[in-house]
């Protein structure tokens, strides 16, 4: 009867071990993230804000598209930046996150411009403005390349 006793006991091992609770490893969040990207709607000069206090960064839960991007913790944990590429007389150009390098002190943004493959005949007095925004899940300070 000992053998049955060890036996039973080692299936109920198995059994508790098996159903055990079970460590996510995708608890962690991405360094970085585009909360949007949009060909016109941006600045008329080419440059990029890092907001990283928390009055600035309520101000991008107003706007329509970040509303629902952007949660209370985050105010605490993340800094954003906005990455503007100035005036262009057509549509189809781009600015975004080319790589985010993250180092003990810093985080390295590098930026990409895509330009459009074709440029159609721009309309006299119409220009348009793209931008993007880039939430950072990290507090670190923030260089923009």
């Amino acid at each position: 009867m000992n053998n049955i006793q060890k036996i039973v006991a080692l299936g109920l091992m198995m059994l508790l071990i098996g159903c055990g609770a079970k460590h996510s490893t995708n608890d962690a969040k991405p360094l970085f993230e585009v909360l949007t990207q949009q060909e016109d709607g941006g600045a008329s000069i080419r440059f990029f804000e890092i907001l990283t206090e928390e009055r600035e960064i309520k101000m991008l839960q107003n706007d329509e598209l970040l509303k629902n991007k952007i949660s209370t913790e985050d105010l605490k944990t993340a800094n954003f930046v906005i990455l503007n590429m100035g005036e262009k007389t057509t549509l189809g150009y781009r600015i975004a996150v080319k790589s985010v390098e993250e180092t003990p002190n810093q985080i390295i943004i590098k930026v990409q411009d895509t330009e459009p493959k074709s440029v159609n005949a721009a309309e006299k007095d119409v220009y348009y403005y793209p931008y993007s925004i880039v939430k950072i899940n990290s507090k670190k300070e923030i260089v923009v390349q």
